[in-house]
């Protein structure tokens, strides 16, 4: 998958899971939902479902 959204979508969400505890975790989770926001509109059928799954991880963070 090359889109650049869709990539830096799932980095984010990534960030946001290894910061758990730190104090700038809510701040990539912001990011993060940002991310998934843009990449969805840009995305495959495919992205959109992993997109999902992204989204249902950032919600598990709050």
């Amino acid at each position: 998958m090359a889109n650049r959204l869709f990539q830096q979508a799932r980095q984010y969400v990534e960030m946001a899971k290894d910061a758990s505890g730190n104090g700038n975790q809510q701040e990539l989770i912001s990011k993060a939902k940002n991310a998934v926001s843009s990449a969805y509109a840009n995305s495959t059928f495919a992205e959109q479902q992993q997109l999902q799954e992204l989204q249902s991880e950032i919600d598990r963070l709050k």
